[in-house]
């Protein structure tokens, strides 16, 4: 196992991140590369919203950077409030502190998040969806397209990170890297953003690009990448894809 090249992980975490750990605990070698962080939002928009809470059937989350700007506003779930949530890492996180999610779906993807809401929502039923001020339309028109009334405020700043891009250079150009993991389109983005067209595509001629869902395999598909995409969207699918690459790469 400790043969096999490093792995790239694009996701914004520190070293003991979720990803990174799984990766690390099947055996891997992991170059963080963080391509975006967070920040918080203008928060006048989110706090109105909070502060109406009851008024909504639903809130949905997508990822636990909008958890944790809710979380910092609101001490308990409010009693009438259902809860959906993209990922088990996500709910996790509201579990641990006293909320009730009732809704997880099995891939962590907003198309997935909306398939299992469906049958949960009536028509008119008013949801509060905290996103990032990059979140795609999926789950807003989704939700929209059942019927319901969807408030979607800004609950955290998706942006570049300040990637070492020296240091990336040095292993694109000794074409060290076994296998490059995208956890959203924003990383997708932005990693192209820091690169540059040539060194994104040296390293990804060597490297296999592997991608959490289908919205994230889009943004490299986009640009013109093969990818291989994630036996199940979640993270614990993606490192273990990721795994089985590599072993079938040697």
């Amino acid at each position: 196992m400790s043969a096999l090249p490093p792995v790239v992980v694009t996701r914004a975490e520190a070293a003991d991140g979720p990803l990174s750990t799984q990766l690390r605990q099947l055996g891997l070698t992991v170059l963080l590369w963080p391509a975006t962080h967070t920040n918080a939002a203008d928060s006048n928009a989110l706090d109105e919203a909070l502060r109406q809470v009851r008024k909504f059937d639903w809130m949905v989350f997508a990822s636990r950077h909008a958890v944790a700007a809710v979380l910092r506003r609101l001490a308990a779930q409010p009693g009438n409030l259902r809860v959906a949530a993209v990922g088990q890492a996500t709910a996790q996180v509201l579990r641990q502190r006293g909320w009730r999610v009732d809704v997880v779906p099995d891939d962590a993807e907003a198309g997935a998040l909306v398939t299992a809401l469906a049958p949960q929502l009536s028509a008119g039923a008013r949801v509060l969806y905290p996103a990032s001020s990059r979140a795609l339309p999926t789950i807003s028109k989704g939700l929209a397209q059942l019927g319901v009334q969807v408030t979607q405020v800004e609950a955290y700043r998706t942006e570049p990170a300040a990637l070492d891009v020296a240091e990336c250079r040095k292993w694109i150009e000794r074409d060290a890297v076994g296998a490059v993991t995208f956890a959203s389109p924003s990383a997708v983005i932005e990693l192209a953003q820091a690169l540059g067209k040539a060194d994104l595509d040296r390293l990804l001629a060597h490297a296999r690009a592997i991608a959490i869902g289908p919205t994230t395999a889009r943004a490299l598909a986009e640009r013109g990448y093969a990818t291989t995409l994630a036996e199940a969207a979640n993270l614990s699918g993606l490192a273990r894809t990721t795994l089985h690459v590599l072993q079938n790469q040697t």
